[in-house]
């Protein structure tokens, strides 16, 4: 396969910094086009938001853009100073910035259906014309071409699985990448078929193997048993878990999501019993939060606690709750004032209970539950869980004060996105990994499908949004980690990361062609597993409107 003239411009990483100052521009004149649409007397006006939803995500998806050009800059400076910058990773800076550019002044798709464009949000044109300035007219013109891409893909190795330098610059953190690749590679990839062809639960012996590596206990304080690593290895670890299989990157989920709420909420008392034992991956626990009829409006939940001497009588509905029946601990949320509308009344809950099992899924009395069959993401398990008088001790209290459930739980949805993100460029590098060997393997009309330009820029692009997804995902652990506010940033990361894994899936299994349908390719597998990433721990609809929010208040 040749290419057309050299794809790389000469000063691309100059030109790249410059456009991700010069993009800023447009960014701020929609932020105030928008706050003319929905602030009143110095406050965001609820029903007006609503009602503009379209704008303000558009915004939001916007802003996201925005930093993913500047965390793609800021990967490739690092990499210069440290004389890693080749011409993988500086083609990949260039077509992202390129590509990224021209959907920001041209339109942006926040779903197949929905493209937001500058003047959705306000803007005026001549705010749009200044927007090019030479930088931006430069890259958007000549940046992006296909042979940029093309190029890309010729030098993705596909023997060794590299796809440019992720930029981790930590000795540590590259040796715990290279342990869990090793192991998604040896003990789970091989297995994900099986186990999602079956619909069976991951099976014991990789739990506990997860646990002998720190898996569960990658983030909690060493006081506690843990291996206190941050966000950012949690991040690198879960990517390499779910390129693997994504049931498997997600077993810590639920496991960080309880060691975050203990940590942050618990009682001493609590953090003493439950967080080595979460750690040392004794204990696995599931997050009972949703409920029929609420999704992410968890103002509304119905679940009661009613306080009964030395303890709480549960009753009430949970639905789409993960790993119900294997696990030993339940974080329930409930309302525990009936009197107290909306989140005040909330509550959260650490409830012990015995691990089920297939003849007996949920032994504990006052408590049964229904699988809830599902298209992908297996291993775990899905249910919808009934409570009737379920008698809890009045200990089981997060944090032994009554309304602060909700508080608690939010203090945690920084954490669970970011990992949530880390899963979504999991995928992404396996859908992609996934085309590439089908790619170069399948021969058509006397040559491998890698020869086709319009194959190769596929993976190019592939390759491309991965990158950027994953940088803006350690972007967000970076933040955190320097316990700095993140919520933000780690919308913006889950939002983008799980539309690039779709992004990835699709166009994984389009080059696959028919093939791609068939049971027997893992691809048709990574498909059905990556379409969840776009709606749990927040739907990309609940998502943009949370970022739009934050980012809208005067």
């Amino acid at each position: 396969m040749s290419t057309e003239t050299s794809p790389l411009l000469d000063g691309a990483l100059g030109l790249c910094q410059q456009a991700a100052i010069d993009c800023l521009t447009l960014v701020n004149a929609a932020r105030t086009a928008v706050q003319d649409k929905i602030v009143r007397d110095g406050r965001i006006d609820g029903q007006l938001l609503d009602q503009e939803q379209f704008a303000a995500h558009g915004f939001a998806w916007l802003k996201t853009y925005a930093t993913a050009i500047e965390q793609l800059v800021g990967w490739a400076e690092r990499l210069e100073q440290g004389g890693q910058l080749g011409e993988l990773e500086s083609l990949i800076l260039q077509v992202g910035t390129a590509e990224y550019l021209s959907q920001m002044a041209g339109g942006i798709p926040m779903s197949q259906v929905e493209i937001v464009r500058p003047r959705d949000m306000g803007v005026d044109p001549a705010t749009v014309r200044g927007f090019y300035s030479d930088a931006v007219k430069t890259l958007i013109q000549d940046g992006n071409a296909n042979a940029a891409r093309v190029r890309i893909a010729q030098l993705l190795d596909v023997h060794t699985a590299m796809y440019g330098n992720d930029g981790l610059n930590d000795e540590t953190l590259e040796m715990v990448q290279d342990q869990f690749r090793r192991f998604a590679a040896e003990e789970v990839a091989p297995n994900a078929p099986k186990w999602h062809d079956s619909d069976v639960l991951i099976p014991d012996e990789i739990v506990n193997h997860m646990a002998e590596l720190g898996v569960f206990g990658l983030t909690i304080a060493e006081e506690f048993g843990g291996l206190d690593m941050g966000k950012t290895a949690m991040c690198v670890v879960t990517e390499e878990l779910s390129r693997g299989y994504i049931g498997v990157g997600s077993l810590g989920t639920r496991s960080e999501i309880a060691a975050e709420l203990i940590s942050i909420g618990g009682t001493d008392a609590q953090k003493q019993k439950y967080l080595p034992a979460i750690a040392a991956g004794e204990i696995l626990p599931t997050a009972v939060f949703t409920e029929p009829n609420t999704g992410s409006d968890l103002a509304s939940l119905k679940t009661r606690a009613v306080r009964d001497g030395d303890v709480y009588r549960i009753t009430g509905n949970k639905t789409w709750i993960t790993h119900a029946a294997r696990s030993d601990v339940m974080t329930l949320l409930a309302r525990t004032n009936p009197d107290e509308s909306g989140y005040k009344g909330l509550s959260m809950f650490i409830i012990e209970k015995p691990r089920g099992t297939e003849d007996n899924p949920f032994p504990l009395k006052g408590m049964t539950g229904t699988e809830i069959k599902v298209l992908g993401y297996r291993g775990m398990k899905e249910f919808e869980l009934a409570f009737d008088n379920l008698e809890v001790p009045a200990s089981a209290l997060l944090g032994g004060i009554e309304g602060q459930g909700f508080k608690q739980l939010m203090a945690t949805f920084e954490a669970a996105r970011i990992q949530t993100a880390a899963r979504a460029v999991g995928v992404a590098t396996n859908a992609l990994e996934l085309g590439l060997r089908y790619a170069h393997d399948r021969v058509q009309f006397a040559q491998p499908l890698i020869n086709f330009p319009r194959v190769a820029a596929k993976l190019g692009w592939m390759a491309v949004e991965t990158q950027i997804a994953r940088q803006l995902t350690y972007f967000a652990a970076r933040e955190k980690d320097e316990e700095r506010r993140s919520d933000i940033e780690a919308g913006m990361a889950k939002l983008l990361a799980a539309r690039v894994a779709w992004s990835n899936a699709d166009n994984a299994l389009q080059v696959h062609g028919g093939n791609g349908y068939a049971l027997e390719y893992p691809i048709s597998r990574v498909l059905v597993d990556a379409r969840i990433l776009n709606i749990f721990e927040g739907a990309a609809e609940i998502q943009a409107h949370v970022i739009a929010r934050g980012l809208l208040k005067p």
